[in-house]
């Protein structure tokens, strides 16, 4: 500032004010004017000028200081994990911290069980969300007497660590720290139609052993293809043992229910502070505010909302959700979430059906104040709001659920019947899985079929798990779409044992979403999840896609993009579809723009599998069969990539099985040879699956 002052010092040397303000250039004697800069202003001026573009260009800047009071709580505690952690444990007597990888809430929901445990067992735990601290700092475990970590990892996609462990995943495999001395068990959660079953528990498990870690009890493997809570039951009644063994404690006895929360009623609120859905910051649905994730969604409007077959009893649609100045990139192959909202007619029976008022305000306090996690749910907000957003009602209770609420039922039997639902023994699991499972009991018809329970509404909303964004591949290319998202699904409806009309929460939701002529459009909570299912960066390289049903969503992206890059002048290789449905006059998805497609050359082929058009079922695989020698010419001679779309349990184990008698009758591989040559183009991202079971 002083180096500008002395500038224009020297710069008005020749200069006086004079009484009306103006400034008139004198001579030395005050008279006559002389030129504007003598030769001697030149050289000073010339001098400073110089002097002040060194300094602005070349100076060394100060590097900022950054102030840690201006970040948010997350930021910090990220990078204060375990020295926090430490301080909780020594002075709380706490020993177990549980961590979860969870994509859907289950593993989240496991580690909270796991935490309350610890309770039974004369120990104290912690849930804790990886993605919130700084893993690297785990080494320091070994400071707390008595303690262990406990992970409960859930594997995603292709073998993948859940979005929120990610960060941990990336440490262990680049880490060389000590952890001896660090006590640790694993249980993973998984799905045994996916290639990569557990991969990511088995990984955790494996790596933190080499890195010295103790193993206090053996891998857990949950498989959700099967029955993923009885797994997790199992495989806890034989850890807990273990762990008082290892550190020689004993059970505490006390069997009773533990309340993590409690209910805040807000009787003088302004309700402009009470949460309403936002998943995040609160009024974030009115204010919409760019970079849009799980925690800040975008509500994309509904810009088209048709139904795609012509026939049959069965609703399968298409819907459009306007992304314009959202800044919402994605690429084909990705995957869009959105956040569905409950039933209104079963969130006011369940209302009705305890005689509670949904519209009180209300906050779940966390009873334990050094938790990181302060309510289960955004605070404050109503039971209606809760129900309706917040938590799962329609899907069918796990077993912890019924045992805690059990205790408010006033009719003997039935408290002996729920506590029998959720033991372990051989007669309890088979009324669970029979009464709950095989009749689809949602928490509102085990209410209506239990009359004399009675549970507080806090204790339930406590209980109940966080109702999850569905994923749907997304059904279009930005290259040609790059203002909307596409999505086609199918909407769930069915009657169940009871006599129960089960309906999707999301497809039910998105179904309703009608566009209407009047102007109003209704919105999605949403955003993008990036995928790895992508199509080749040659454009050259053929493509194979398998896509029978609503799996054929990615592949309507792929085909756009395809014709996309024709237009663009690109070499495009060969683009073969196999599409499969029931019948071709009633559910051939998307069958005009295929055709299209089709007829100017963008589809080589467009393969369908009609299968109840004829009196023998015929599938994709059948399909793959028949073309045998030219797809084995193009995987193994042309360096074709293969796509998989849809069903996990029966058609993709199906096509992988047809993929392999290729490989043997055609290349003259054995079984072995053929299974390892799928193994390595799956390897080299030549065969990629985006499938659901």
């Amino acid at each position: 500032m002083k180096t500008i002052c002395f500038f224009r010092h020297i710069c008005s040397l020749n200069y006086v004010k004079m009484e009306d303000g103006e400034s008139q250039l004198l001579s030395d004697e005050g008279q006559t004017p002389e030129p504007l800069l003598g030769s001697l202003d030149i050289f000073i001026f010339s001098l400073i000028a110089g002097l002040l573009i060194y300094w602005f260009l070349f100076r060394k800047k100060t590097e900022p200081v950054l102030d840690f009071k201006t970040f948010p709580a997350v930021y910090c505690s990220k990078n204060f994990f375990l020295k926090k952690l430490i301080l909780l444990f020594s002075k709380d007597n706490r020993n177990v911290v549980v961590f979860y990888g969870s994509q859907t809430g289950t593993a989240e929901e496991f580690a909270n069980r796991l935490a309350k445990d610890a309770h039974r067992y004369g120990m104290k735990g912690m849930a804790a969300d990886p993605e919130e601290y700084d893993m690297s700092e785990l080494s320091r475990l070994k400071e707390i007497p008595n303690s262990m970590a406990v992970f409960c990892m859930a594997t995603y996609g292709e073998g993948d660590p859940t979005d929120n462990a990610q960060e941990f995943y990336d440490w262990m495999q680049g880490t060389d720290d000590d952890l001896e001395g660090v006590n640790f068990a694993v249980f993973g959660l998984g799905n045994k139609t996916y290639e990569h079953f557990n991969a990511t528990g088995k990984y955790t498990d494996k790596r933190l052993a080499e890195l010295g870690g103790k193993r206090v009890f053996d891998l857990g493997l949950g498989d959700d293809d099967s029955n993923l809570e009885e797994d997790f039951i199992s495989w806890k009644e034989q850890f807990w043992p273990a762990v008082c063994e290892f550190f020689g404690v004993e059970a505490t006895g006390e069997d009773s229910s533990i309340r993590q929360f409690e209910l805040v009623v807000h009787n003088d609120i302004n309700m402009n502070q009470v949460y309403t859905g936002e998943m995040g910051r609160l009024k974030s649905f009115q204010t919409q505010k760019p970079p849009f994730d799980s925690k800040n969604p975008f509500l994309a409007p509904v810009s088209v909302n048709r139904k795609l077959n012509k026939g049959g009893n069965r609703h399968l649609m298409h819907i459009e959700l306007d992304i314009m100045d959202s800044k919402i990139r994605y690429d084909a192959g990705d995957h869009v979430a959105v956040y569905p909202i409950n039933d209104a007619v079963v969130v006011s029976r369940i209302g009705e059906r305890l005689g509670v008022d949904l519209d009180t305000a209300i906050s779940l306090k966390n009873l334990d104040e050094e938790c990181n996690k302060k309510h289960p749910f955004p605070c404050p907000t109503t039971y209606r709001t809760a129900l309706s957003h917040y938590l799962d009602i329609n899907n069918k209770p796990r077993k912890n659920v019924l045992y805690d609420l059990a205790q408010y039922a006033s009719d003997p039997q039935e408290q002996e019947n729920m506590r029998k639902m959720a033991s372990a023994s051989p007669e309890g699991k088979a009324l669970y899985q029979s009464w709950v499972l095989d009749s689809e009991r949602n928490i509102l018809a085990i209410l209506e079929d239990l009359p004399s329970l009675n549970p507080p509404i806090d204790h339930l909303c406590e209980l109940l798990p966080r109702l999850q964004a569905r994923y749907y591949s997304i059904a279009s290319s930005s290259k040609v779409h790059p203002n909307s998202i596409h999505i086609c699904a199918v909407v769930i409806e069915y009657t169940t044992e009871t006599g129960r009309v089960y309906k999707g929460v999301a497809t039910n939701w998105l179904k309703n979403k009608e566009v209407t002529e009047n102007g109003h459009k209704h919105t999605v909570p949403m955003y993008v999840r990036r995928s790895q299912f992508r199509l080749p960066f040659k454009p050259s390289n053929p493509v194979i896609m398998i896509g029978p049903g609503t799996g054929i969503a990615p592949f309507m992206g792929f085909i756009q993009e395809r014709a996309w890059q024709k237009e663009q002048g690109k070499d495009v290789g060969e683009t073969i579809l196999y599409f499969g449905c029931r019948h071709k006059n009633e559910d051939f998805l998307y069958q005009q723009e295929l055709e299209e497609f089709e007829r100017v050359g963008v589809l080589t082929q467009l393969n369908i599998a009609f299968s109840r058009d004829q009196e023998r079922k015929i599938y994709v695989q059948h399909l793959l069969k028949k073309n045998k020698e030219q797809l084995w010419k193009l995987i193994h001679s042309n360096n074709a990539h293969i796509y998989v779309c849809g069903d996990a349990r029966n058609m993709a184990r199906d096509v992988h099985t047809a993929f392999y008698e290729i490989a043997e009758e055609v290349g003259g591989l054995t079984h072995t040879q053929a299974v390892d040559y799928f193994k390595k183009l799956m390897t080299k991202g030549r065969y990629s699956q985006d499938v659901w079971s």
